[in-house]
């Protein structure tokens, strides 16, 4: 059998709850709960780093963020590096496979290739001459553009799609897609990321599909009895706000876009599927599909707007593997272990039967969708340097069923029962009945950062000593690896 094909589908700033298959009962997600139940769903999938920038970095080079350099978007950082020595696309390219990108890269320069052969940029405002922005530029009606909606890319006001379905960018990037999966030499193997710039604000969908939320039933944003310290009213009048309690009906509204953004997403996911399995049955056959977001969005739950916290919203996304349907369902459709995106690049190569460079620290998911492996991890660890508000810095630890939270800049410390409280809206760490526990995480964040002797820790305690941003050591050199990885290696 030849090699499989694979088609990486990435969306930005989708939460982990905001689909069907994860139980979310206001939405309408159908395309993406039925390819979800030909492979494994992930129920513990978490983006270390929740902003754009460094979680695309672990995904691109299957580092964790200390290897990267990237520890956030904020003070200290950086953009993604643009010489890493080995890049998901990079090894699939050299392997042979026809490599192509979609929609957002967010590289930098913005025209970086990262391995790739070839690429479609929509990177919404930052690059006016993306090749989104052209054409639209040739197809639109005259003098409209793709900004005439008003809404900022950060802000949390939504409305309708100002002009024709055909010209959103969601619907280009699926366009553009199929336009090249029609146009492949079958004969070659491919490796296609459809990489969609939504549901990341402006939650601006076509008017159908803002239309199916702002009048329905949505769910209420999660709200802790701790988050009054984001109830900020001066904060909030920015219409890019990260963080204030808004009315209600604006949050309603904001849902409405968000939610309709995803169904949007859902029916272009639905148009790849028709299209393969009508006009290239045998490429669908022998195609892997891998589905994820590289981080969430807060959307009012506690406060807080847009991503870069620890909290469920923020940090926990949609992640499923779909293996060739030629190969038959894998044995597990839902896979409780605590997963990250240092582990697509792994998992892929691992499908393509390619080696894992040794720069590579995370692990190909496919033992995961068989069977139970004993030595998997028991953690996740994650953070985001200081970006919005120095409140905002954070570290945190989970396996999906627990997790501890430092706020290191204001010295606070939240430990959470996920099973119970998914929503982290009861902040057990004064609670004697899980001190033992909280004391058993808080060690995990302890014994991280003590390897990294970055002096965040003292005498086995947690501890902030300046005003200094944390930077990564490889955040101008490259981190070279410690050791071989080979294909499967869990």
């Amino acid at each position: 059998m030849s090699r499989p094909n694979i088609i990486l589908i990435l969306c930005d700033q989708m939460r982990g709850d905001a689909w069907g298959a994860d139980g979310n009962r206001y939405i309408q997600t159908p395309n993406l709960d039925y390819l979800a139940s030909l492979g494994t769903r992930f129920s513990h999938a978490y983006s270390a780093v929740p902003s754009c920038l460094p979680a695309r970095a672990s995904l691109w080079t299957g580092q964790n963020q200390w290897h990267t350099g990237v520890l956030g978007m904020g003070r200290g950082q950086g953009p993604i590096p643009n010489d890493f020595p080995h890049t998901l696309a990079g090894e699939l390219t050299q392997a042979g496979y026809r490599t192509h990108l979609v929609g957002k890269g967010h590289f930098h320069p913005n025209r970086t290739p990262m391995g790739f052969e070839t690429m479609e940029l929509d990177e919404s405002g930052r690059m006016p001459d993306s090749d989104y922005r052209v054409w639209f530029a040739k197809h639109a009606p005259e003098g409209v553009t793709p900004d005439d909606h008003g809404v900022d890319w950060n802000s949390w006001h939504a409305r309708p799609w100002h002009t024709e379905e055909r010209l959103h960018p969601t619907c280009w990037t699926m366009t553009r897609s199929l336009d090249f999966l029609e146009a492949h030499d079958d004969n070659r193997a491919f490796f296609l990321n459809i990489s969609f710039a939504r549901p990341h604000s402006p939650y601006v969908p076509p008017e159908h599909y803002f239309n199916m939320y702002v009048g329905a039933e949505l769910p209420e944003p999660y709200l802790g009895e701790w988050s009054t310290m984001h109830d900020d009213p001066e904060t909030s009048i920015d219409r890019n706000a990260w963080r204030g309690r808004m009315p209600p009906e604006q949050i309603r509204r904001a849902r409405a876009g968000y939610y309709g953004s995803i169904s949007f997403i859902d029916t272009q996911i639905g148009r790849l599927l028709n299209w393969m399995q009508s006009e290239r049955p045998k490429a669908f056959e022998n195609t892997c599909f891998l589905f994820a977001s590289d981080h969430g969005d807060m959307q009012g739950d506690h406060n807080l707007w847009r991503k870069t916290c620890a909290y469920n919203g923020s940090t926990r996304i949609p992640f499923f593997v779909v293996p060739p349907p030629i190969q038959g369902k894998p044995q597990r459709s839902l896979a409780d272990e605590v997963v990250e995106l240092r582990d697509v690049m792994p998992t892929l190569l691992d499908v393509a039967g390619i080696e894992i460079p040794c720069t590579v620290d995370g692990h190909s998911l496919l033992p995961l969708l068989t069977g139970h492996p004993k030595d998997w991890r028991e953690y996740i660890h994650g953070e985001h340097c200081w970006c919005y508000s120095r409140e905002q810095e954070m570290q945190y630890v989970t396996d999906g069923t627990r997790k501890f939270i430092w706020l290191p800049r204001i010295g606070v410390e939240q430990f959470f029962d996920l099973n119970r409280d998914p929503g982290e809206t009861c902040n057990l760490i004064d609670d004697p009945t899980y001190a033992d526990e909280a004391n058993k995480w808080r060690s995990f964040l302890v014994k991280e950062l003590e390897e990294r002797s970055c002096g965040w820790v003292e005498n086995g305690r947690l501890c902030c000593p300046n005003n200094h941003p944390l930077v990564s050591p490889f955040k101008d050199v490259r981190w070279a690896g410690t050791k071989p990885s080979t294909a499967g290696d869990a």
